[in-house]
This record gives structure tokens, sequence and C-alpha cells, in this order.
């Protein structure tokens, strides 16, 4: 790709994986101004200071973003690479990465949007004009002036109606294996999932049990299980084109696998060899469903202040307190219950994780369980599994499902999962933005008006390719960091900033596919306004947005990548 000229017919900037590249560089030396002017703020001396961190939430979340946007960028710089030195860089890849491009470090110099009404400006960091010289260089802002012109955006609209019926617009670089599982489940999906998903929403039904037994023998629920214990003993890269892949068709039966793949990593982590020997296999074949149960009412993202406690009474432990935004407590199993076993405690170090099991209920009788109640929380989306408070009064977990035996250890499992939940959490998200992006597409070339699909309208087109070109780094990013999760390194960074940029993504993504629609879009008989509702709680749950950024700028900060 490198060498050709742009020209109206082959738009593609002339260099452009050596202008990716440069651009790169600059950008972490624009990352690395903004750490220092921040670092004088938030951490002087080196250490980290709370107070400031929360006098500074908006500079410091928006740190987050930078760092974000700086590492999407990195990662689509990256594939674009790889496809280029496998001669498998086509046009429309060569685009959407610089357009992809030229809007991110447009929107760097200018203002990142951290929601629809948070803006963060390099001033609000205190950059001065020094330090955003980094961005003033002429790769970035060649590709800030010709990345995104009228004519780049149309010759990538020329793209999109050939996407349809194909599992992404840019090749993805996957392996064959990868693209193998891709294909299967994309199939499932259209033939299993699409056609029904609409009326389990709107009749807030539950995915049918036949559904969930099919993903139990395609190997959903195992899929990152070792063998030794009935999984298929694939990884977390694995894990996300399932879950994409599951999360287009319907976001309740890609986060299906979720409550698996958390009780799973739990057990693998935390667990003794007889409880992985008991439970580890069940879980795989679908045979045991597994909820959390982690959070409180008043808690939130304050785990710290959990309350529900748990009484040794020998044999038994008896738990008392109250649960909220339980997904799918009905039909589990086994919930993996986060309780508190030192009363002496206010933090952390006084959780323990239990092994809890339970009967399935039904609608009319959703808990049938001694010391166990609960209600549905009616919810605007993500249905399909529904959502419940529970109340605990002196419920019985057997001594011996305390996690690993050991109290005190509840924080630290749980911890140590999040890099997976946040893995899978923007995969989903990667997929229902692919979902948004296929009903818009759809959509805009069925629908005429003034003689012509409204396709043809640049502002109708320019959205469906500004969904594709964010598809293209939401997608690398997330899968980077499971390549780095299935090589044992440490991803948490790059988990959190998949999920915060991918969960933005698909309400914007949602959002742009429901304008498309105009006032169809606004009928609930169309299915691009559940994806609308949908979408909706990517920004919030596995870590709200606005927590997710604190994490990520603290990581920095502290001294992190």
């Amino acid at each position: 790709m490198d060498g050709m000229v742009a020209v109206d017919d082959n738009p593609v900037l002339e260099g452009l994986i050596a202008t990716l590249t440069e651009a790169v560089s600059a950008l972490d030396a624009y990352k690395a101004a903004a750490h220092a002017r921040l670092g004088e703020t938030l951490a002087p001396g080196g250490k980290v200071d709370r107070a400031a961190f929360a006098a500074n939430q908006h500079a410091a979340h928006g740190f987050a973003w930078i760092v974000t946007y700086v590492e999407t960028l990195r990662e689509t710089a990256n594939w674009a690479t790889r496809l280029e030195a496998e001669g498998q860089l086509g046009e429309i890849d060569a685009l959407l990465a610089q357009i992809l491009f030229s809007e991110y470090c447009a929107q760097l110099l200018g203002g990142v949007p951290m929601n629809q009404g948070e803006t963060v400006r390099p001033f609000d960091l205190g950059l001065t004009s020094e330090d955003t010289a980094a961005l003033q260089i002429p790769a970035v802002q060649r590709l800030i002036a010709e990345g995104k012109t009228p004519a780049v955006m149309a010759a990538a609209a020329k793209h999109l109606p050939d996407a349809l019926g194909r599992a992404t617009v840019e090749n993805t670089g996957e392996d064959e294996t990868m693209a193998m599982i891709r294909d299967q489940f994309r199939r499932y999906a259209d033939d299993k999932i699409v056609p029904y998903a609409h009326e389990w929403h709107l009749k807030n039904e539950y995915i049918p049990m036949e559904v969930v037994n099919e993903m139990a023998e395609l190997g959903v629920f195992g899929l990152t299980i070792p063998e030794e214990h009935g999984g298929l003993g694939m990884g977390k890269t694995a894990m996300c084109v399932v879950s994409e892949e599951l999360s287009r068709g319907y976001i309740g039966t890609g986060s299906l696998g979720t409550r698996s793949e958390i009780a799973a990593e739990l057990i693998i982590i935390g667990g003794t060899e007889a409880q992985k020997a008991k439970y580890l296999p069940a879980i795989s074949s679908g045979e045991i469903l597994p909820t959390a149960v982690f959070t409180e009412p008043n808690t939130g993202s304050d785990l710290g202040s959990l309350r529900t406690r748990a009484v040794n009474h020998g044999d038994t432990y008896k738990i008392t307190g109250n649960k909220t935004w339980i997904t799918h407590p009905v039909r589990a199993d086994l919930m993996t219950l986060l309780a508190r076993t030192d009363p002496d405690t206010n933090n952390f170090s006084g959780l323990s994780m239990f092994l809890a099991e339970k009967p399935r209920g039904s609608d009319e009788n959703p808990f049938p369980a001694e010391g166990m109640t609960g209600g549905e929380i009616e919810v605007l989306g993500y249905r399909g599994m529904k959502e419940y408070e529970i109340g605990f009064d002196e419920f019985e977990v057997p001594a011996a499902n305390l996690l690993g035996e050991t109290e005190g250890m509840g924080f630290k499992h749980l911890m140590a999962t999040f890099e997976s939940a946040r893995i899978q959490t923007a995969a989903r998200a990667v997929g229902v933005a692919q979902c948004a992006f296929e009903l818009g597409l759809r959509y805009a070339l069925d629908r005429s008006q003034f003689g012509q699909p409204i396709f043809n309208f640049p502002r109708v087109s320019n959205k469906l390719v500004m969904m594709a070109a964010e598809l293209v780094g939401i997608r690398q990013l997330t899968y980077f960091s499971a390549r780095q999760k299935d090589q044992d390194k440490r991803c948490d960074l790059e988990a959190g900033m998949a999920k915060l940029l991918a969960a933005r993504a698909a309400w914007a993504a949602a959002d742009n596919a429901l304008q498309i629609h105009g006032g169809n879009g606004f009928a609930l008989e169309y299915p691009i306004s559940r994806v609308l509702q949908d979408a909706r709680i990517l920004n919030i749950f596995e870590g709200a947005g606005e927590v997710q950024a604190m994490v990520i700028a603290r990581r920095v900060v502290a001294g992190g990548n």
C-alpha cells in the first residue's frame, strides 16, 4: 500500500503505513507530555494523591481517554502494518485506518468526547502549545487534513454494501482457527438468535433453554476452561470472537457466557482441587449455570463497603444481607457470592467468596430456597436473562464451599477476574456496535427518499463509515488485550481501555443507526430500538465509565505504560 498516490479514484494516502507509524510516535510524545504535566498535580513526588485525583476528576479522566485513544491508534497501525506485510491490506482496510486516525487525532487536538456532554481539551489538562507541538508534525497534520475528506469518505462508503452478509467490513487479520470459529458462531446467531431476539426483548422473555443448551453443546460455557476440567482449553481471543458474534445476534446470548467465564476463572484461580473437580466440568457442559452475586444497593463500585455478612457456624456459613443487579439468578444453579466474613473490617480485607448452590426457580417462584427471597428489577434493555434484587436471611452455605476454603481472599480473587471480564465486555460491545452498523446499513440501502436510497446521502453514509472505522479500532484493541492475556501478560490497563472505548462506540453506533432509521427507529417494532436500549448498559456494568477512567488514569500516572 505504501507508494500509492492519493487521487480521486484512489484516495488512500501515499506512504500510509509510514505515516501511521510516524503519527503513533508523535502520539506517544503527546501522551508523555500530558503525563508529565498531570503528574505534577496528581502525583507530586511520584506518589498518587487521591485527594488531588478527586479534585481534578475532569482532567484525570480526560487523561485516561487520551491514553485510550493513543493505544487504540497504536493497535490500529499495528494491524494495518501486519496486513500490509502479508500483502493483505485492501483499500477499505487502509481507508478505515486513515479515517480513524484523522478523526481521533483531530479530537486529541480539539477535544475528546468522554460522553455527549463532557469534552476534554488540552487546556483542561494544563497543556501548553509546547506540549501539543508533537501533534503538529507533518504526518499527524496530513492525516487530519487529508485522511477524512469527502472524497475519502465517499470512497470508503462504496465498499460498505459489499459488507452485508460478511462478518466484518475490514480484514481482521485473524488466523484460520479464529476465522472458522467466527463463521460457525455467526451462522448459529443468524439461524437461532437473530430471528427471535427482538420478540424475546419485547416480551421480556428468557432466552429459551433450548438455545442455552445448544450454546452449551457448541462449547460456549467451557470455551476457556482447561481440557483437564472438561473445557475446550481455548484462550481469551477465542472468547472474544464467540462473545462478539453472539452479542451481534443479541447481547443476552453474548452475556450468558460471561457468568460461566467469571465463575470458572474464580474457581481456577482460587478453588481447591475438590472444588475444581466438582464444578468446572459441570459449568463447562452447561449442567450448572452460574450467576455473580457481588453488588449491593448502597455499594455499587465501592465493594470495600460491602455489608452482606457470612457467619461461621462450624460446618456451615449463614449469610445475611441484600444484593442487587444480579443477572440471570433465577435459572442459575450456583452463585459466586461475595460476603464479609470478618465483622471487624470495613474494607476489602474481610471479604470472602462463596460457591453457593441454589435450586433453579421460575417466574412464579424465583427463589425456592430457605433464607433467600427476591424481586425482579424491570430494565430498559439487556433483557433475556432478567435482573433481580436478592435478600439473604441466614441462607446456609456449606463451609466446604468457601472458595479455596480460606477466608479474607474474596476481593483478591475477584480482582484477578477483572481482566477477563472487561475483555469479554469489550467484545460484547464490539458485537453490539457491529449489529447496529449492519441494521443501519441495511436500512440505508433499502430505504428510498427523493428518488434514491438514503445511503447515497453523505450525512447517512458518513455515519456508517465512521461506525466501521471505530469498529476497526475497538476490535483491534480488544483482541490485543485478549492476546496479552493469552500470553500470561498483565493486561488490566488494555482491557479497561478496550471496555471504556468500546462501550462509547457501541452507544454511538446504536444512536446513529437509529437516526438513520428516522421515525421508524423510534418504533418498538424495529430491532434498532432494542439495540439502542441494550447498548446503554455497556458503559455502566463491569465498571462504570467514570470509574474505569479513574482506574486507567491512576494506573498510568502511578507508573503504568
